[in-house]
């Protein structure tokens, strides 16, 4: 999962306005979220850790912003946010006094998953040269500005039920319990889905007799879109250790796994992917069967001869 890319039509006015509209409300909603993830938590010179931690997410977005947009290129986007995540998340847990076990597993957690995916993605830049999705927008400085405010808002929303619980007041924060050991093993199946569901795309893509195919094998046999259903899986094992951990409005948090859920479902992961799909293979009649036998997000138990048939 990245930070979702827009796209827009109409006059180049009314695509700058667009654009600083989309500044504008991506800031508020990232000051609206570190002022209620704060509550009760523990500050650093007067000011809530959370706080500091929205802040900064933004702040690294902004910064890169501006040698990205003078050499009018995208190559460190992707990197920018899975490195805000991990330097952020040092961050909190070395800020926040007192740092218990429940902090460092939290921090773990997303350090892990955003070293992964940072890697997985300069890689795939690495191979593929450029990032289309840029192409139209890295030339227009305000619309470039709205991705990196956009990328801000993806990092804090949903890194904010580790953040959160991470600066909690000392004195708040229970010791390890039943919820914590269930969201390791609920996280750890995600990484498991997430990693070999992309290895599997990758070797996939990477034979040339499979040029111009679609993959139906492995976990993709049993789910079309299996990476995002470990992505899923992650922060939902983040949410349920941070849960114990927060009390009034500290519940914003639960904003994470259900950002990351309709982020995937429902904005720019598995429909942009399906609708690409069907105008690729859409008139196959292998690819129809595979997609009418394979559930769309949650694997099935066991693959339809349907699905994995290449007849």
């Amino acid at each position: 999962m990245t930070a979702p890319v827009p796209s827009s039509s109409g006059s180049p006015a009314k695509q700058n306005r667009s654009a600083l509209i989309a500044v504008i409300v991506a800031v508020l909603i990232g000051v609206g979220l570190a002022v209620a993830g704060s509550f009760s938590g523990a500050r650093v010179g007067g000011v809530p850790v959370f706080a500091v931690a929205v802040i900064a997410a933004y702040a690294i977005q902004f910064l890169v912003f501006i040698p990205s947009a003078l050499r009018r290129t995208e190559r460190f986007f992707d990197l920018t946010g899975s490195a805000t995540f991990i330097a952020v998340s040092v961050a909190v847990a070395l800020l926040a006094p007192q740092q218990d076990a429940r902090g460092w597993i939290l921090a773990a957690m997303v350090i892990v998953w955003a070293a992964r995916l940072g890697s997985f993605l300069f890689a795939r830049v690495h191979r593929a040269g450029s990032d289309g999705r840029f192409d139209e927008i890295k030339t227009k400085p305000l619309r470039f500005l709205q991705v990196w405010a956009i990328q801000g808002l993806w990092v804090s929303l949903t890194a904010s039920a580790a953040w959160i619980a991470m600066s909690a007041d000392a004195a708040a924060r229970p010791s390890l319990d039943g919820f914590a050991i269930a969201g390791i093993v609920v996280w750890i199946a995600g990484m498991v889905f997430e990693v070999v569901a992309d290895l599997q795309k990758q070797a996939f893509r990477a034979d040339p007799a499979n040029k111009g195919e679609f993959i139906r094998t492995g976990l993709w046999s049993r789910s079309r879109h299996p990476n995002y259903f470990g992505e899923i899986l992650v922060w939902v094992g983040v949410f349920l250790v941070a849960a114990p951990v927060l009390q009034g409005w500290q519940w914003v948090a639960v904003l994470s796994p259900l950002f990351v859920i309709l982020l995937l479902t429902r904005v720019s992961g598995i429909p942009l992917l399906e609708k690409r799909a069907d105008e690729k293979w859409g008139d196959r009649a292998d690819y129809r069967a595979y997609r009418d036998a394979t559930p769309v997000l949650i694997p099935a138990l066991t693959a339809r001869a349907s699905a994995v048939s290449r007849g």
